[in-house]
Order: structure tokens, then C-alpha cells, then sequence
């Protein structure tokens, strides 16, 4: 059996989950390495309804075998588990693990589900060891085959309950708290909204007033192709740079000025009117359940938001806004993970990767200097 490498994280970097960066964070470990060691690492928690014809919601529980470590016979999600590391780890990359999970541990596979929405991220204990669960909620066609793994639940007690079932289960019966807070939650919730409000809106015509978020660490000529892409469609462009209070860190080496410097010369270089955008700083406040309505009191009023982050999208999305399509070019090769990779490894191509004035600019506030001593003080540590 092929050892299980989990995805884990320092403790005090659990906080740039909420801002959706995770591959910058994480770092591989076997499982028992990890247990042993009380390592944080990153989980998944899926929670799967259906909607009979006369409209009901069924829920999916799972009920844990009786030689579980942990809750032995109590009550739970409908499927969890550990999430796999992979070097470029995203959110959709998690929901694949959500995926997995419900198949290994259901039978249920991945065309007999309907929709799919991240609902939050959250902190959780297990023998002195931090969890960070991403909370995924599904939808599944009515009917759908079971096929229990015995191995890992009681099979008489995992199926889909009837809301009255539920609440007595979660009333008079042994649940996990985690699970028992969530189910809870959905019991109360108007599920067929929740999935329905949650689909791709389409764009009718054009908005007049786009948002784009990104950090600029720094722009480059990807970030410039998604703006003219915007700017064709939209009559003004708002512009959010993230993480604006962190900077002279591996990740994050310039400061808010000087990312705004980048932007405001690649725009005055091509000639797009002031009257055109506006630039707005956005601090993280590491909190993914409030980030949106943040990011809302600073930047005001906006018709469609554009990113290609799967996490911005999702968190946007699953606040009724209006997401346009995903824009970009080359990806692996037009982002700032890249340039700033191919800096410290003092590559003179990184100059190919960002505008002209843009570079002059780095050179100009010695970034280039800073990022490889930034590069050299996280390779020592």
C-alpha cells in the first residue's frame, strides 16, 4: 500500500489559507509521520444532499464503523478525509480530494454529482493535532446507488435521512460536533436556493463597471492581457491590489506604493485615460466567511468581478455576484510566482515577463536585490 503524504502547514501560516493561498504554504509529510508529530495538515468535509421529485431534501450522513479510532458509531459528514499534497495545490485540486472521498467511501461517482460548492474553511482539533477543513457542500442525483465501504462506516446507518430523521439523529443521537454544526445549518436552509443561486450567472450585454483583484507581485504581461480583455467590455475598471499591507516577504516583496508605481506607468505607457480605472488598496484580514463583504466596503459598487484565483471566484460567487469567465495567457509561464522564482535564480528572462517600465521600476527600488536576500533568508530557515 502506496504511504498516504498529506498536504501540511506551519501553524502560524494557517491564516493565508483564508486568503487562498495554499500552494505557497504547504509542504509534504506521510501520514503517521504527521499524526506523530501533531503537524497541522489540511482535511476535507463534504456534505451531499438530493431533492426527491416532490421537491424534499434528503440528507446523505454517514454513521463511523465501530472500530474507528476516533467517534467510533457516531454520526457524521457524509464523507471526509485527508487531502493529498500536490506542489500546485488549489481549491479546485481539494474539491477533487471531496470527490474521491464520497467515491471511496460511498460509491458514489463523479457524474451522479450535480454541483458542488465550497462553504467554508475551519479549525478543528483531533488528538492535539490541527485540522484545517475545507467544508464542501454537494448535490447528488435522487436515486443515486450506494455502496457503503463496511470498512470504514456501518453500513445500515450511512444512507440519506429525511430532515425529520436528521433532526432526531442530531438531537437524540452520538454526532460529531463539526458535522452536528453544519447539518444543523443546512436543516435551516433553503437548499434548492442555495445551489441554484450558486450556478454561473451569464453577462447580458455590457456592465458598465468591472472589478479586478490581484497582488502584483509584480504585474506582469498576463495581468496586462486581462485588463485590455476587461477594458473592451467594460467602461471602467476597478482595480483591488490584495494583501496590500504585506510586503518585503518571499511572497510578498513589494509594498502597496510600489505595486500601485507598476500599475499606474503600464497604464500611462498605453495611454488608458485616469478616467478609466481606479485603484484600491485591499488588506487581508484572514477571515474567508467576511472577506467579500470586505473587499465590497472598500471597493463600493461594481456589475461583474473578473479573477482567475478558483478561491476569489468561489467566495464572489457564493455571495450572489456576477463572475466573469476566466482571462489569461500562458499561465505557468505569465505569473508572478515565476518571475519572482526566476529572479532569485538570478535568470536575466524574467525581463520578457513584465512591461518595460515595469522593470525599470523593480531595478529602480532595488526589488530585484530584495527578492534573491528574500529567497536566500527562506532557504537558510
Amino acid at each position: 500500500m502506496e504511504k498516504e503524504i498529506l498536504a501540511c502547514i506551519e501553524d502560524n501560516n494557517i491564516k493565508y489559507l483564508h486568503s487562498g493561498q495554499i500552494s505557497k504554504y504547504i509542504f509534504p509529510l506521510e501520514r503517521s509521520e504527521a499524526h506523530k508529530r501533531q503537524i497541522s495538515h489540511l482535511i476535507i468535509r463534504f456534505f451531499i444532499m438530493a431533492i426527491t421529485p416532490d421537491n424534499e431534501i434528503m440528507y446523505l450522513v454517514q454513521k463511523r464503523g465501530k472500530n474507528k479510532k476516533s467517534y467510533p458509531e457516531y454520526f457524521t459528514d457524509s464523507a471526509s478525509g485527508h487531502v493529498i499534497y500536490s506542489p500546485n495545490l488549489e481549491l479546485n485540486d481539494i474539491k477533487e480530494n471531496a470527490i474521491r472521498e464520497l467515491e471511496e467511501e460511498f460509491g458514489i461517482t463523479p457524474n451522479s454529482i450535480k454541483n458542488i460548492i465550497f462553504h467554508k474553511l475551519s479549525t478543528e482539533q483531533d488528538n492535539l493535532t490541527t485540522e484545517i477543513a475545507y467544508i464542501f457542500l454537494g448535490l447528488v442525483d435522487y436515486g443515486v446507488k450506494l455502496n457503503p465501504d463496511s470498512k470504514e462506516l456501518e453500513v445500515n446507518g450511512s444512507r440519506f435521512y429525511s430532515k425529520k430523521e436528521l433532526k432526531n439523529i442530531l438531537s437524540n443521537k452520538n454526532s460529531v460536533d463539526y458535522s452536528k454544526e453544519i447539518w444543523n445549518y443546512l436543516i435551516q436552509k433553503d437548499i434548492i436556493s442555495l445551489f441554484k443561486n450558486n450556478q454561473n450567472l451569464k453577462m447580458n450585454g455590457s456592465q458598465d463597471i468591472a472589478l479586478f483583484i490581484g497582488r502584483f507581485q509584480p504585474l506582469h504581461h498576463g495581468h496586462i492581457y486581462v485588463i485590455y480583455r476587461i477594458l473592451e467590455s467594460h467602461k471602467k475598471l476597478k482595480i483591488g491590489i490584495g494583501s496590500s499591507q504585506l510586503s518585503k516577504t518571499k511572497n510578498d516583496p513589494f509594498t502597496s506604493e510600489e505595486r500601485i508605481k507598476f500599475i499606474t506607468s503600464a497604464f500611462e505607457k498605453r495611454k488608458i485615460s485616469k478616467n478609466r480605472y481606479k485603484i484600491y488598496e485591499i488588506p487581508d484580514i484572514f477571515n474567508a466567511q467576511k472577506w467579500v463583504d470586505h473587499v465590497v466596503s472598500i471597493v463600493g459598487d461594481f456589475d461583474v468581478i473578473y479573477s482567475n484565483s478558483d478561491w476569489v471566484r468561489q467566495l464572489f460567487q457564493n455571495k450572489g455576484y456576477l463572475v466573469g469567465k476566466k482571462l489569461g495567457i500562458f499561465k505557468k509561464k505569465y505569473n508572478a510566482s515565476n518571475v519572482r522564482k526566476l529572479i532569485s535564480k538570478e535568470k536575466k528572462n524574467w525581463t520578457s515577463l513584465v512591461p518595460k517600465e515595469v522593470a525599470n521600476l523593480m531595478i529602480k527600488f532595488k526589488g530585484i536585490e530584495r527578492i534573491q536576500t528574500l529567497y536566500e533568508i527562506r532557504e537558510e530557515a
